[in-house]
């Protein structure tokens, strides 16, 4: 039974060089484990909330140092010199201690850093992978690798928004983590040279290392991604597959939507999403409606079939009353899993059994603000996700995830995941 001898942390930077913390915890065993929390920029309204300082002399007001202090004292205090039968009895006792239905007062970030270091320190002390640790927590065993969704081209909150829609993705069909990522190198580098040769400009990249030219419309940005594929060699549809991050909540008020240009209520929204469906090869749209227009949800679901998944995430916000709402309501079939959403490691896995209880498909999701940690790979490995979304290929917060699944997958043997 794991003994909490002390809990520390320190803020560090992101990827976008906004602050977050690392936390360390060590077991009476020795045993020792750190984790560094990632923040998103599109955000969910039933998000746990992170901690910030507000003092806009720091990093206009982003600081956690309000949130470091709490790990290192109070949760320190609270926690250090008893004993945890599981990760189940940690995260109960963190979610004690902070009391808010939102993680608002200590943080949802310090109660995930603390939640994910003593899930290292517990792995290191049981001699298991995290991967396997993981699975223990979620009463599994590890059979499988994820499929890969990665970013190509960005637009919205991740770019800036020269174009509305969020992300367009390439859902590489390939029998191995190595050769989905040798397809994604291909293709990108093709949409690299498109981009110069149609808009003149050098590869600029948006928060998740996707290419961001001043596309007119959303439309040309599926056009190009196709365009990069066929430019690859390869073929849209059978070796390359699209997904699409629509966040439609970010362009959504008075309960209208302002795509391109055009200004479409409910019923028109989900006509205009269903001509993409119909022209492009996509297999995944996220968010395709805005998070509390429920009733345009379920009807998108019912017309649109079960072919293509159609993912929650400021819908979800990995929390289980409204994954229960989205199942009764029919409005979804597949859950973007976020942990820092939620807060620690626990209520992330009973949002992925209660998904999981639907038949519904899990994508392990990073976040815009992530580090070099590498934990997600792991959870994505151990929780038997379908497919996992950490951004581009072109920056080391992203690669980190990467090409700790290929160190996985070399050690391991296990196949990814059929489509």
């Amino acid at each position: 039974m794991p003994v909490v001898a002390s809990l520390c942390a320190l803020e560090i930077l992101d990827s976008r060089g906004r602050p977050t913390l690392k936390a360390t915890c060590v077991l009476g065993s020795g045993a020792r484990g750190s984790a560094s929390v990632p923040s998103g920029a599109s955000t969910g309204a039933a998000e746990a909330r992170e901690l910030r300082d507000g003092d806009e002399k720091r990093y206009h007001g982003l600081g956690c140092l309000k949130a470091v202090g709490h790990v290192n004292n109070e949760l320190n205090r609270a926690l250090a010199n008893r004993s945890f039968a599981s990760q189940q009895n940690l995260d109960a006792a963190l979610v004690g201690l902070d009391g808010t239905a939102d993680k608002s007062r200590l943080g949802a970030n310090a109660l995930l850093a603390v939640s994910l270091a003593f899930a290292r320190a517990a792995a290191a002390e049981q001699a298991v992978p995290l991967y396997g640790y993981f699975a223990l927590v979620a009463g599994r065993k590890p059979d499988s690798l994820p499929r890969l969704t990665v970013n190509l081209f960005s637009g919205g909150l991740h770019a800036g928004g020269q174009v509305a829609i969020q992300d367009v993705l390439l859902v590489p069909q390939a029998a191995s983590i190595g050769s989905s990522l040798e397809m994604t190198a291909a293709v990108y580098r093709s949409a690299a040279e498109l981009t110069l040769e149609h808009y003149g400009m050098r590869e600029l990249k948006a928060d998740e290392g996707g290419l961001a030219p001043p596309f007119a419309s959303s439309r040309a940005m599926l056009d190009e991604a196709v365009l990069a594929i066929r430019a690859a060699g390869l073929e849209p549809g059978k070796d390359v597959a699209l997904a699409v991050d629509v966040a439609s909540s970010q362009f959504y008020s008075d309960n209208l939507y302002q795509l391109d240009g055009q200004t479409l209520d409910g019923p028109s929204m989900v006509r205009h999403l269903q001509t993409w469906l119909k022209d492009f090869p996509i297999v995944s749209i996220e968010d395709p409606l805005a998070q509390e227009d429920w009733l345009h949800w379920s009807q998108f679901r019912r017309e649109i079939g079960s072919n293509i998944l159609v993912m929650g995430d400021d819908l979800l916000c990995t929390k289980v009353s409204r994954i229960q709402k989205a199942i009764d309501a029919k409005a979804a079939s597949a859950l973007l899993l976020k942990v820092n959403q939620i807060g620690t490691v626990t209520e992330a896995c009973e949002a992925l059994h209660l998904a999981r209880s639907a038949d519904w498909s899990i994508t392990v999701s990073a976040r815009s603000g992530e580090t070099e940690d590498d934990w997600l790979a792991d959870l994505a490995v151990g929780w038997g996700a379908d497919y996992m979304k950490v951004g581009s290929i072109r920056q080391s917060e992203r690669l980190a995830k990467y090409n700790r699944l290929l160190e996985i997958e070399a050690q391991t043997g296990l196949p990814v995941r059929p489509s």
